[in-house]
């Protein structure tokens, strides 16, 4: 149901207020889905780590951390502007440290910010898939964090089930092979069935904007 007035996110009393492109609704409470996963439990075990281990810095460290994230503004589920805490960048950089096969850090690093992928053309089969993006070769120390969706139907403009599909290797150069991961994660690909994927750049523990496509199953 479609609602208009203050902005709500969150549930109570068996309503869950939301709001996506066409602006602000309530809908009835679902319950969550726990699948209890092995990528699910692996990004558990991380923020079970970070949080051990933020516990363990010196108020300098801390800090450190404060001072980087009060260079950032991200939004929320509304759309609101707001600027994460130490503990929520420590969690970030070292999740995406540890995502890239890089070791997590106790001090905060200086800013990066990664140079986005500016374009990337999907092939996409029910043998192949892969990616041609510019800009390529990455710079140094670059990797490209590949995200796919399940496969979805021909017709769907929107996705919001975006899952980490492969990491490449540092200054990889384009084109990038997904289709073994893909299968691996959600199966063949079937022809008329449509793909999202989106790609971003990680450096130093950060990463870029994202460039957000999809493609069809073709023959």
């Amino acid at each position: 149901m479609k609602y208009l007035g203050p902005p709500q996110s969150g549930s109570h009393d068996g309503l869950t207020a939301s709001r996506n492109r066409n602006g602000q609704y309530i809908r009835t409470r679902a319950i969550p889905v726990n699948p209890r996963s092995n990528k699910q439990g692996l990004v558990r075990a991380r923020l079970a780590s970070s949080a051990a281990w933020w516990r363990t810095l010196s108020s300098d460290l801390r800090a450190g951390w404060g001072s980087l994230a009060s260079q950032f503004h991200r939004s929320d589920s509304l759309g609101q502007d707001y600027t994460p805490t130490a503990f929520q960048m420590f969690c970030s950089v070292n999740n995406n440290n540890t995502a890239a096969g890089n070791a997590a850090v106790q001090a905060a690093p200086a800013l990066v910010t990664p140079p986005s992928i500016i374009t990337a053309t999907i092939s996409l089969t029910a043998t192949a898939l892969s990616a041609a993006y510019t800009v390529t070769p990455l710079g140094a120390g670059c990797r490209l964090f590949s995200y796919a969706s399940p496969q979805r139907s021909a017709g769907r403009a929107f996705e919001s089930d975006l899952r980490l599909l492969a990491v490449s290797a540092a200054a990889a150069a384009s084109p990038v092979d997904l289709f073994t991961a893909y299968v691996s994660r959600f199966g063949t690909p079937v022809l008329g069935n449509r793909v999202f994927l989106s790609f971003q750049v990680y450096c130093g523990g950060f990463l870029s904007g994202p460039l957000l496509t999809s493609a069809v199953v073709s023959a």
